[in-house]
């Protein structure tokens, strides 16, 4: 039984679909799209009205998510719909991203100096690390609304009161998002002004995992970790640079979970960087995030299988966590900080001064205002709180899960949770 505000998803493997959910279902079935290069590029020329997408070697990577994605029977119209859409706006990106790299080479002058980047599990604090740390506006942080489309149109102009159409499209998105799964914002809130992964910005690149979070792609997941990722994180720097270009300040705050299996490639990208690592128990992490991919999969894939989706994620967080523990000291401890959750928990802000004093940051008052602000304005459990259940939704022994991340504990304290 659930407490108060608190919510249980009963239904993730037999789903009780919503009218929303069924009509967008239904009607995905009727617009089948084609996933194939030729299809996804031309519509993105389409779209840009431009033809130069820079250096060709991302058409190999693009081929191997395509053939992965083909190779996924489970997804469903909706879900292929939604990879068809992404992979061409992140070919739309390119083509304007490059076409402003052409224009104005004195971008690749531009410095992006002593950021501090936050790695760490999905579900393990990171987003609300790097959302209270952006409050400070001493710091350039990445909104979703601009992570989707980094490089404006030149032909559109603003719309009524001066709003970027970027965020107005954002805007839009977000409304249909909320119709269609409204407890998505009880797990991961995807407003168009939160602050975002800059790895959004390596898709224009055509390489990070993000195609793992939309579909089921083990061919893809093989063929990224068996490639030197330092050369999709120097793009990824790139255009970061004409994000600080286009507009300041100078000093960036950003966040992935990826970068705890790239600690590598980010430290030779960001060499000056104060890398911050949240460390939570696992097995509540894999609880959390397969619980939210698996409400996900009842509009887009065929049919959910809970399971299937913790087992994968089980496995995807081993990887995760393997690479960081093998890979940890190449960060230097005099730029590196491990940030435990449950002391993050205890206390946000003080966490926050501690990677002030690593990063050399003064804690001046107008940012702790900012931030006490923000502790203010969102609250956890804001939406109410999805109650977790590993055994019963998921059909996952979480003892079992736990002595498969015993290497893992025995390098971090991290708190056991209850499950």
């Amino acid at each position: 039984m659930s407490g108060p505000g608190e919510i249980h998803i009963d239904d993730l493997a037999e789903p009780v679909l919503t009218p929303v959910q069924q009509a967008a279902r239904d009607g995905a079935e009727q617009f089948p799209v084609e996933l194939s290069e030729e299809a996804v590029l031309g519509e993105a020329v389409e779209r840009a009205g431009l033809s130069d997408f820079g250096p060709d070697d991302f058409r190999a990577r693009l081929a191997v998510q395509l053939e992965s994605v083909n190779e996924d029977e489970g997804l469903g119209a909706v879900g292929r719909i939604a990879v068809y859409r992404d992979l061409v706006r992140y070919a739309a990106n390119r083509l304007r991203f490059e076409d402003l790299l052409r224009r104005h080479p004195e971008i690749l002058e531009v410095e992006i100096r002593q950021p501090i980047i936050i790695g760490g599990l999905p579900r393990s604090g990171t987003t609300h690390l790097l959302n209270l740390i952006a409050a400070d506006s001493r710091l350039r942080s990445l909104p979703y609304w601009e992570s989707l489309e980094p490089v404006p149109d030149s032909n559109e102009a603003a719309g009524p009161e001066g709003i970027d159409p970027r965020l107005a499209r954002c805007q839009e998105g977000y409304a249909q998002q909320l119709a269609m799964m409204p407890l998505l914002r009880n797990m991961h809130d995807m407003a168009p002004d939160h602050v975002h992964e800059e790895i959004e910005l390596q898709g224009l690149d055509f390489s990070s995992y993000l195609l793992e979070w939309i579909a089921t792609v083990p061919r893809w997941r093989d063929y990224y970790l068996g490639q030197d990722q330092t050369p999709h994180y120097a793009y990824m720097k790139r255009v970061l640079q004409a994000l600080q270009w286009m507009r300041g300040p100078e000093r960036w705050i950003l966040k992935s979970p990826q970068h705890l299996e790239q600690l590598g490639p980010l430290r030779a990208v960001f060499p000056d960087a104060t890398v911050v690592l949240t460390h939570r128990d696992p097995v509540s992490v894999v609880a959390s995030a397969a619980t939210m991919l698996a409400y996900g999969d009842r509009v887009r894939r065929k049919r959910p299988e809970p399971h299937a989706v913790a087992e994968y994620w089980a496995d995807r967080v081993e990887k995760l966590l393997r690479a960081c523990v093998r890979d940890r000291d190449l960060i230097p401890a005099e730029s590196s900080l491990d940030v435990l959750f449950h002391e993050f928990m205890a206390d946000d802000v003080g966490a926050v001064e501690r990677i002030y004093e690593l990063a050399d940051l003064p804690m001046t008052s107008a940012a702790r205002g900012a931030l006490d602000a923000f502790m203010v304005a969102n609250p956890r459990g804001k939406h109410g709180r999805i109650v977790y259940d590993l055994k019963r939704d998921l059909g996952f022994d979480p003892d079992a899960l736990r002595e498969r991340f015993g290497f893992y504990y025995d390098r971090f304290p991290v708190r056991e949770e209850a499950h």
